[in-house]
């Protein structure tokens, strides 16, 4: 059964392409995808947001627990983009990347089907909720570097907005995921190189929102991307 996006206000019907975009054009990461970063001018912008980041040096994992982040995939987080719509925030993520949806049936937030086109691989992947993993949704700042870089002096309303903000968060070819696990840019880019500056650009986005730290070796990561 398929259901129009139009009830839950995405900006897409379940036939049309997404337009996907580039994090410069994407502030708030409402819009789809993350298109490469080509144009002198926006590797300029790219660079000059990215020496925006401040840095500081990794903490301890000690304590840290995906639920100290929340419930996964909590619809419960505030001032953030699809917060307290009724959808899980995972589905949210599917359908605002996602083409050729499917729901179950009853229901307009919970994604069967999709198809999507990976940034980070360039695979497109046909996926069904029976093979769930094969499509992960990637925290861009992973939820571990957060914890290690100041988030576990945050409060837990904070934590629960940044693992649920659009911004930072991406569908993506699950095994990909898996081998990213918790590592900054200067450990993990993705497989596709012409992404690269997109990603840390948007990286950047979430840190600076965020008034995160990066390590001094993940800006110089970071810069390398764009320059």
């Amino acid at each position: 059964m398929i259901v129009s996006l139009a009830a839950r206000g995405n900006t897409h019907s379940p036939t049309q392409v997404v337009q996907r975009a580039s994090p410069l054009e994407n502030p708030d990461g409402t819009k789809p995808g993350l298109v490469s970063i080509t144009s002198h001018r926006d590797r300029v912008a790219a660079v000059k947001l990215i020496k925006k980041v401040r840095v500081g040096s990794r903490g301890s994992a000690w304590g840290y627990t995906r639920s100290r982040f929340g419930e996964n995939w909590a619809d419960s987080a505030r001032n953030t983009p699809y917060a307290r719509n009724g959808c899980r925030t995972r589905d949210d993520l599917l359908a605002r990347d996602g083409e050729d949806l499917r729901y179950r049936r009853g229901s307009n937030c919970v994604v069967v089907a999709m198809t999507l086109e990976d940034p980070y691989t360039g695979k497109t992947i046909r996926w069904r909720k029976g093979d769930a993993d094969r499509v992960q949704v990637d925290h861009v700042v992973p939820l571990s570097y957060e914890w290690q870089m100041g988030a576990s002096r945050w409060s837990k309303a904070k934590r629960v907005r940044i693992a649920n903000d659009p911004l930072n968060l991406m569908p993506v070819y699950g095994p990909v995921n898996e081998a990213k696990g918790g590592a900054g840019p200067a450990s993990w880019l993705p497989p596709v190189r012409r992404v690269r500056c997109a990603y840390v650009a948007r990286f950047a986005q979430v840190v600076v929102k965020y008034d995160l730290p990066v390590t001094r070796a993940d800006k110089a990561a970071m810069l390398a991307q764009c320059r």
